[in-house]
C-alpha cells in the first residue's frame, strides 16, 4: 500500500454488481451487515440488465409483436408491414434498462449499501485493492464473488466496438439490420437473437458444429422451435465448423466445413454465441485460497463456501447452471451465511426459459437425463393441438410433458414448448420441489381454457383420467 491511499473497512465486501452480487448484498443489509459493493459500472444490474436478460427480452417481445401481427391474417385481421424505427427501439431499451437500474439503486441506497465503482484485485484473503476509484483499498470480514461469465469468443477474432463480428453485447446495441447476419452457435443465445434480427428483416443464417440445436434440451421440445426456425431463418447447418472469419468494412467473409467440404460466404455482420467463460481474470485469486476446477470456474460448496473461510462465491463465475435465478439465490444463500442463518442451496429444480418463438421451458429431470441414468420413469405427454386455448391462439404446435416415478407417482421433472411457458414452468418447479405427486397436480383444479391446463392434463394421463385424450389401452 502506498502512504496516503485511502483505506476502508466493511463486515461484508461484494464484488460484482449482478442478480448474485446485489441479491446478496440486499439480503445481507436485511440481515443487519454492513454491506460495500464494488462493480465497473457503479451500479447494480450487472450484465443481466445493461447487456443480457432485460434488452434481449425487451426485443424479443417486440419480435413477439411482429410475428403475431402476421399471425392474425389467417384470423381476419391484416396488419401493414411493419415500419421499423431502429432509434426509437434503441430508446426503449434504454428506457426500460434505466427504469430498473434507478429502482435498484434506490434499494440500495435505502439499505444503505455503499457503492463503489471500481475493479476489485484481492491482495490478501481479507483485502482488496480498487482500480479506477477514489477507495483504494479495502479490508473485510467476508466476501462474496460475483464477477459472472463473459461470451467465448472465436479463436482469432478481436472483437473491436462497432465491427461487423458481434457477441450478444454488440448484437444487442442494434446498429443497424443487416441484410445478411450469420450466427455461431445454436444454443439460446444464438437462436433468441437470431429471431430477433429475423423479425427485423434481417436474412439470418445458423451454423451450429453438433448434431442438434439446444443441445441437453429433450428432442421432442425443440422439434415445433426447429420447425419454426426454418421458415423464418434462411438456413440452418448442423454439423458444421467454422475454419476462419476475415472481417474488412464491408463484410464479414466465413470458411465453414460440412462434410469435409469447404465454403466460403460473405456476411454483413456475424453473431458468435458458442458458449461464456467465468470471469475470473485479473481479480487476484492466486492471492487466496480460492480453488478452481479444470473450467476455470470457482468450486464452492452448498452454502457457497470456496476454499478460502473468508470467501464466498456464487453465480456465473461457479459453473452449473449460468442464469439469474440461479446466482440470485445462490446470492441469498451467501448472504445468510455469513449472517449465521441456516441456509444452503438445495433448489431440486432450476427452470430454463428460451424465450423464441415458441418458447422452451424445463425444470427438474429430463427424459435424456433418465436415459443416460438408466432410471425408469415415465413420460406423459400432452399435444397442445387437444389444448382449446391453445386452438384460439393458434399456437397447436406446443407440447406439455411430464416426468414421473412409475413406482411412487412423484413428479421428476416438467417440459413445456410453445406459448408462454415462460410462467407456464412455476407450477411445475413448485411441484417438483414439494414433492408432489401427479395425482397432487391432476386434481388440482386448472382454470378452462387456459394453457396451463396441459399440466393437469399430462398428469391426468398418468393417472389414466385424462379428459382430452384417448386412454391408452390395457393390454
Amino acid at each position: 500500500m502506498v502512504m496516503g491511499e485511502l483505506i476502508q473497512e466493511t463486515e461484508l465486501l461484494v464484488i460484482g454488481g449482478g442478480p448474485g452480487g446485489y441479491s446478496a448484498a440486499f439480503r445481507a443489509a436485511d440481515l443487519g451487515l454492513d454491506v460495500t459493493l464494488v462493480d465497473p459500472g457503479g451500479r447494480p444490474g450487472g450484465a443481466c440488465l445493461f447487456r443480457g436478460c432485460i434488452p434481449s427480452k425487451t426485443f424479443l417481445y417486440l419480435s413477439e409483436l411482429i410475428y403475431d401481427a402476421g399471425r392474425a391474417k389467417s384470423m381476419g385481421i391484416t396488419f401493414e408491414k411493419p415500419k421499423i424505427d431502429l432509434e426509437q427501439l434503441r430508446t426503449w431499451k434504454e428506457k426500460v434498462i434505466d427504469n430498473l437500474s434507478a429502482g435498484l439503486m434506490t434499494l440500495s441506497n435505502r439499505r444503505d449499501i455503499q457503492m463503489i465503482k471500481g475493479r476489485a484485485e484481492f491482495e490478501t484473503s481479507s483485502s482488496v485493492r480498487i482500480h479506477d476509484s477514489d477507495v483504494r483499498h479495502i479490508k473485510f470480514r467476508h466476501a462474496i464473488l460475483s464477477t459472472g461469465s463473459y461470451a467465448t469468443p472465436f479463436p482469432g477474432t478481436d472483437l473491436k466496438k462497432g465491427g461487423r463480428v458481434m457477441n450478444s453485447t454488440g448484437a444487442l446495441e442494434l446498429a443497424d439490420i443487416p441484410q445478411s447476419l450469420l450466427i455461431l452457435g445454436g444454443g439460446y443465445v444464438g437462436l433468441e437473437l437470431g429471431s430477433v434480427y429475423a423479425a427485423l428483416g434481417s436474412r439470418v443464417h445458423l451454423v451450429e458444429r453438433g448434431d442438434r440445436l439446444l443441445p441437453g434440451v429433450d428432442a421432442d421440445l425443440v422439434k415445433p422451435l426447429f420447425k419454426r426456425l426454418e421458415e423464418i431463418f434462411e438456413s440452418i447447418e448442423l454439423n458444421t465448423t467454422i475454419s476462419t472469419l476475415k472481417e474488412d468494412e464491408s463484410k464479414v467473409t466465413v470458411e465453414y466445413e460440412e462434410e469435409k467440404e469447404k465454403t466460403q460466404q460473405a456476411f454483413d455482420r456475424v453473431l458468435i454465441a458458442i458458449g461464456r467463460k467465468p470471469k475470473v481474470e485479473g481479480l487476484g485469486l492466486e492471492n487466496t485460497k480460492l480453488k478452481m476446477d479444470s473450467h476455470g470456474f470457482v468450486t464452492v460448496d452448498e452454502q457457497q463456501r470456496t476454499g478460502d473461510e473468508r470467501i464466498f462465491a456464487v453465480g456465473d463465475v461457479v459453473g452449473g447452471v449460468m442464469l439469474a435465478h440461479k446466482a440470485i439465490r445462490e446470492g441469498k444463500v451467501a448472504a445468510e451465511v455469513i449472517a449465521g442463518e441456516p441456509s444452503a442451496f438445495d433448489a431440486r429444480a432450476i427452470p430454463a426459459v428460451v424465450y423464441t418463438d415458441p418458447q422452451i421451458a424445463w425444470c427438474g429431470l429430463t427424459e435424456e437425463q433418465a436415459r443416460k441414468q438408466n432410471r425408469s420413469v415415465s413420460v406423459q405427454r400432452f399435444p397442445w393441438k387437444f389444448s382449446g386455448r391453445a386452438m384460439t391462439m393458434d399456437a397447436t404446435e406446443g407440447l406439455t410433458k411430464m416426468i414421473v416415478d412409475p413406482e411412487s407417482g412423484r413428479i421428476l421433472g416438467i417440459g413445456i414448448t410453445g406459448r408462454d411457458t415462460e410462467g407456464l414452468i412455476s407450477e411445475g418447479v413448485l411441484a417438483i420441489e414439494m414433492a408432489a405427486l401427479a395425482q397432487d397436480v391432476a386434481l388440482s383444479i386448472h382454470p378452462h381454457p387456459t394453457l396451463s391446463e396441459t399440466e393437469g392434463e399430462a398428469a391426468e394421463i398418468f393417472l389414466g383420467s385424462a379428459t382430452h385424450v384417448l386412454p391408452k389401452k390395457k393390454s
